[in-house]
């Protein structure tokens, strides 16, 4: 199938993927509307890919080459301990991936974007509404624009899912997480610890988890750590909006709160790592998920977190995108009409969304809700206790595409 118009309704990891993938694949015109006018680059967010999709995806040309990335290897799993400032470690395993910092992974996916591509920043969509054969999007000011196809790439609040799935409502896990990052060079002030630089760690306490790994970034090495918990007794956090403190955002009292549960919970080399976060750097959320019956409907399509909203535990976020981004490429070349176009993405990549969340919660009450007795584990019984959640997944990290 050749030509036709395409508008990708957000411009971040998602939309550039697909916007390159519609070009690639012959469409005639694509338009990238996203809403922001800033550098979507300055977000300092960690995330990481498992080296398998990362092949798989530079395979299909969704993933560039040469986007800065470090190198990951091993988890270990550490508990407080009296004698180790450091914690002690109960078990570690593999951890085959490797880091990136957000905003330089989306900069390689924009620089990667075809000149044909127009990329518009500042410009809000409103609405969508399908119109015959067609699809309309209403921008804010009033503009009207009518295209073959629009992509909802537009996050976890799309608009575009309501022309979708309308009845999809993102849901509330019950626990919150912490996020932050920091300058590698300011390690030393934590002090000695035993923390190699592949190395993943996770400290694990009651009622919660805490991964801590380097990534890339503008300026050389940063620290990025994710900590998952019980809502802080506080009055100031909303569960309505997964987005509550934002970087930079973060009240007093909140502070007070995470530097009370490093305090209780951690080895005291890990709190103090922590601590070396500026305020600017830190936030935290409610954690959500979400899961759509379909992600294609009338001339519509959704990619990314728009279709399927999958709890951090997963680390599957930018890979899921991105193999939404292949199957959507692919299922366009096969194609001999929109609609040919429109169900075979549904039939490869609706599935395999609805896998990720369902494998990312049971993560999640393993890892937060319902923590075992991690401070008795030993090596065999934390691998069994892994397994259990895995429960016939391959590994964390998303799915091998199907050819």
């Amino acid at each position: 199938m050749r030509g036709g118009t395409v508008a990708v309704v957000g411009g971040s990891i998602a939309g550039c993927a697909f916007a390159s993938a519609a070009a690639r694949a012959g469409a005639g015109e694509v338009v990238v509307l996203e809403r922001t006018h800033g550098r979507l680059a300055d977000r300092g967010l960690g995330l990481c890919v498992h080296n398998d999709r990362a092949a798989e995806l530079a395979a299909t040309g969704a993933l560039p080459t040469g986007i800065a990335r470090h190198r990951l290897d091993r988890r270990r799993w550490v508990v407080w301990d009296a004698a180790e400032p450091s914690g002690r470690v109960f078990w570690e395993q593999p951890f085959p991936f490797h880091s990136y910092h957000w905003g330089l992974l989306w900069r390689g996916l924009r620089e990667a974007t075809p000149a044909s591509v127009v990329y518009r920043q500042g410009a809000t969509v409103t609405g969508v509404a399908g119109v015959g054969d067609q699809a309309e999007v209403r921008l804010a000011g009033g503009a009207v624009e009518r295209c073959d196809l629009v992509v909802g790439a537009d996050g976890y609040r799309s608009l575009v899912r309501e022309a979708v799935c309308p009845e999809s409502r993102p849901h509330y896990a019950g626990y919150v997480c912490w996020r932050g990052n920091f300058d590698a060079g300011r390690l030393a002030a934590a002090g000695d610890g035993d923390w190699p630089s592949e190395a993943v760690t996770t400290v694990c306490f009651p009622g919660g988890s805490c991964v801590i790994y380097r990534i890339p970034g503008p300026d050389g090495p940063r620290v990025n750590w994710v900590l998952y918990a019980m809502p802080p007794q506080s009055g100031q956090l909303r569960f309505d909006d997964p987005t509550s403190f934002p970087p930079g955002k973060v009240t007093g009292e909140l502070a007070a709160c995470l530097s009370e549960l490093l305090d209780r919970e951690f080895p005291p080399y890990w709190a103090r790592v922590i601590a070396l976060t500026e305020p600017e750097d830190t936030f935290v959320q409610p954690i959500y998920d979400l899961e759509t019956a379909r992600t294609t409907a009338g001339r519509f399509l959704l990619a990314g977190d728009a279709a399927t909203v999958v709890r951090p535990h997963n680390t599957s976020g930018a890979a899921k995108a991105l193999q939404d981004a292949s199957a959507f490429e692919a299922a366009w070349r096969q194609a001999g009409s929109w609609e040919e176009l429109l169900y075979a993405y549904q039939a490869a990549r609706g599935a395999a969304g609805r896998e990720l969340v369902a494998l990312a919660r049971r993560l999640g009450r393993a890892q937060v809700e319902q923590t075992p007795a991690w401070a008795t584990m030993n090596h065999m019984e934390a691998q069994s206790w892994w397994q259990g959640q895995l429960a016939g997944a391959a590994d964390i990290g998303g799915q091998a595409m199907t050819p």
